[in-house]
């Protein structure tokens, strides 16, 4: 007779994609998994396990069974200059497909390490776009639960638009509205991801396809999520996946500290006495707006003008994200000659280093989010309760914006037409002009009229995000509903494998 494993024999093995955007999700995940009583194992390599390094050595002593396993990154074997062992880091997106082939290098050695692995593993947790662990999930009869960063909206959107692309029914200029959505969602190609509008430089549509395809195969979904934020996407999601999908998110209030809050995804300088904070305390509530572009998005220098000089019209106080190192001497060059950080000192702050986002958006004194709507920006700042200024640049950021703004009206966009892809943004000049960002701001600070509503409803948002993910509620839920599906799993393996064992003894 085979008996229900117990939790802290169900090894959830977790691979992420190395690129920071991924691992801060899968990072979190763990840790929520972790805190069920379950054994996870976290899979990286060295210098991207430095990232998270402080925050799990924390919930480590705190008594969560996490472990994080190294492999090596044989990057100069793929062609990449050595130490490059995260996509951000990678010098130039020419360089793109060498990086997912040192990414296929790491199968050989996660195998051997599975076999080896106490517990073994009862199932893989593993990043879309890391599509070798398909093969591996067949190879040890175990599922393969896949993690894309994108919500149920977007999914439902993607499904509606490789619809349309397979028919060739997308329209190659003008707006169209997608199909098959509850909402009415009105696009342009130019607006679309890579998968649908290619970028010119770089091709890597094959590599798209064979992730597409291993996405498909997977056992199900989880999505950095909550139901109530988008029940009838989830619905309409949950159909198509065969009920396997589940919103276990916003992954980001499982740091429940400040010390946790700053040290996600990177180590920071943030101490409680930090100037930052003491910045932000020096201002009055909702009365500073936020601007960050993620740790990939890009801008030439022409069109930062036009994102500074809006801040600085706006009359707001500001945080202003600015990226470090290559290709930041021009931007770095117009703040010095023009006199902007001088000018904008006593109400405009500018932060060079990594940035602790959560931290930020958790402070009183943030108003708004002037985001480019990468999906882990906009589910946390849904959660921090702030209402958004949306200027999408890349992958399927304006499908997120369309939902900030049209589904959830807690948004309102500065104007940007068509996606910058990585790697061609000296192609573009100026897309989104001072005065459309100094408009939107003012649309979403106003605390009359239109303003007052988006606040209020981002508020009303924050505050279920908080209740889905606490003991009643959905997204805690969810979680032990995805382990009870992997304990499942193996009593139905352990029952399978009993009764052919059976069987030979018989024959």
């Amino acid at each position: 007779m085979t008996t229900v494993p117990a939790l802290a024999d169900l090894n959830f093995v977790v691979i992420p994609l190395l690129s920071t955007s991924h691992l801060i999700p899968l990072t979190d995940m763990a840790k929520l998994l972790a805190q069920q009583g379950v054994t996870v194992t976290l899979v990286t390599t060295p210098l991207n396990a430095a990232r998270f390094t402080a925050a799990i050595d924390r919930a480590i002593r705190s008594g969560l069974v996490i472990r994080v396993v190294e492999l090596q990154f044989r990057a100069k074997e793929a062609g990449l200059p050595e130490g490059c062992e995260n996509h951000n880091d990678v010098p130039g997106l020419k360089y793109r497909r060498q990086f997912f082939a040192a990414i296929d290098m790491l199968q050989e050695q996660a195998e051997k390490l599975f076999e080896e692995m106490k517990p073994k593993p009862s199932c893989i947790i593993s990043d879309a776009y890391v599509a070798w662990t398909a093969e591996t999930a067949d190879k040890f009869q175990i599922p393969r639960i896949v993690f894309d960063g994108m919500s149920c909206f977007t999914q439902m959107c993607m499904h509606s638009l490789y619809i349309m692309r397979d028919q060739n029914k997308i329209p190659e200029s003008g707006p169209f509205v997608i199909p098959d959505l509850p909402d009415r969602i009105e696009v342009t190609k130019a607006q679309l991801p890579p998968h649908f509008n290619p970028a010119r430089a770089i091709f890597i549509q094959d590599i798209r396809e064979k992730i597409r395809t291993a996405q498909n195969r997977a056992y199900g979904v989880v999505i950095n999520t909550f139901e109530e934020l988008e029940q009838r996407y989830v619905d309409k999601f949950q159909k198509l996946k065969n009920g396997r999908v589940w919103c276990i998110g916003p992954l980001s209030l499982c740091n429940n500290d400040d010390l946790d809050k700053a040290q996600r995804g990177n180590k920071s300088t943030f101490d409680k006495e930090d100037s930052l904070t003491k910045w932000l305390d020096s201002w009055q509530p909702e009365s500073v707006v936020f601007a960050c572009f993620g740790s990939l998005g890009r801008m030439t220098v022409v069109q930062f003008v036009e994102l500074a000089l809006g801040l600085e019209a706006s009359g707001y106080p500001f945080i202003l994200v600015i990226k470090a190192g290559e290709g930041q001497t021009p931007i770095e060059g117009w703040i010095s000659e023009n006199g902007f950080e001088e000018r904008t000192k006593e109400r405009g702050l500018l932060i060079r280093d990594w940035t602790p986002q959560v931290l930020i958006l958790s402070h009183p004194a943030i108003g708004g989010f002037l985001t480019h709507c990468g999906w882990n920006s906009t589910v946390e700042g849904i959660s921090a309760g702030v209402p958004m200024i949306t200027w999408p640049l890349f992958a399927e950021q304006f499908l997120n914006e369309r939902f900030l703004v049209h589904v959830l009206n807690i948004a309102a966009g500065v104007g940007s037409q068509a996606i910058v892809h990585l790697g061609e943004e000296e192609k573009f000049e100026v897309q989104v002009t001072n005065k459309a960002v100094t408009d939107a701001i003012e649309k979403v600070m106003d605390k009359e009229k239109e303003g007052n509503e988006m606040r209020k409803r981002a508020r009303e948002l924050g505050e279920m995000a908080k209740r889905a993910v606490e003991g009643d509620g959905s997204s805690y839920l969810n979680v032990t509903l995805l382990i009870k599906e992997i304990q499942d799993f193996q009593l139905n393996q352990s029952a399978k494998n009993a009764n052919a064992q059976a069987c030979d003894v018989l024959v």
